[in-house]
């Protein structure tokens, strides 16, 4: 892509972007302050540590959940900030909302007062599904928090993950743990053999334009470096690259290719949408 398909970028996530996208676009391509990426992050942070108030822009009720939480540690990851406090008191709420052997569920009943996405109306996952169980202690113990509950989790997710992981979203989950923990010799030791399943797994999709729901290997793997990432071929990798870079609206954004919730959510989503695919195509040397 060129420059001034970024500067198009840019210009449609000051137009239509909140300020966190645009606070996150500038760190990573207008040499921005990590520090105003993370002022604006906590404006969406509860008095319980916890993070809502439709930071994920699917659910938007100001309570903190464990979905909430994901997403602000992505945010932190993406900036390259390592924040001992911010990830002590996410690991405080969730270990506030866990169940015995450590999981959390994704969301809680009380958030489906507010409007939301009907596909959130469950709570936690079918056991032993590691998602966002592992994906949350993979990326707080890379913060070097070592609160009871991210020992708890990530002691669980190492043991679910002798099991296959079949599921789209699962993948990513177990894809950020095993990125993101500090045991890198023993995620090294593991990843291949975890996502040796992901051509095969329920919820991937592997042929480029198919529109069924499902996750992309560039949502498994936003970076080349990471463990595990020659599950796919990196012809599958170009394919979906190239489509990436092709879907620039004619406004700088990138589509949605759901019903949002609400106009407010609709205008969310395309700005993150439009934030992911650059740092995707920068990631995998595209920009």
């Amino acid at each position: 892509m060129s420059n001034a398909a970024v500067d198009r970028a840019e210009a449609f996530l000051q137009s239509s972007g909140r300020l966190l996208e645009r606070r996150l676009f500038e760190q990573r391509f207008r040499d921005g302050s990590a520090n105003a990426v993370r002022a604006v992050l906590l404006g969406y942070r509860n008095e319980d540590g916890g993070f809502g108030n439709a930071l994920e822009p699917d659910v938007r009720a100001r309570h903190s959940t464990a979905l909430h939480c994901e997403v602000a540690l992505y945010a932190l990851r993406d900036a390259a900030i390592v924040d001992a406090e911010i990830a002590d008191g996410i690991a405080g709420f969730l270990a506030s909302i866990a169940e015995e052997d450590g999981r959390v569920p994704i969301i809680r009943p009380e958030v489906l007062e507010a409007p939301h996405a009907q596909h959130w109306d469950f709570g936690l996952f079918p056991a032993p599904s590691p998602n966002p169980t592992a994906s949350l202690a993979g990326m707080l113990a890379g913060h070097g928090s070592q609160h009871p509950w991210v020992e708890r989790a990530t002691a669980w997710t190492w043991e679910r993950l002798e099991k296959p992981v079949e599921a789209g979203h699962e993948l990513i989950a177990a894809a950020t743990f095993l990125a993101e923990t500090p045991d890198r010799e023993r995620s090294a030791l593991v990843a291949d053999r975890v996502m040796a399943s992901a051509r095969t797994a329920q919820g991937v999709v592997l042929g480029v334009g198919d529109e069924s729901y499902g996750v992309t290997p560039l949502q498994i793997f936003p970076r080349p470096d990471l463990p595990g990432v020659d599950a796919f071929e990196r012809t599958l990798y170009d394919a979906f690259l190239d489509e990436l870079a092709g879907r620039q609206q004619a406004d700088g954004g990138w589509p949605i290719a759901f019903e949002p919730v609400n106009a407010a959510c609709a205008a969310e989503w395309r700005g993150r949408f439009t934030l992911e695919a650059l740092q995707l195509l920068g990631a995998w040397g595209r920009l």
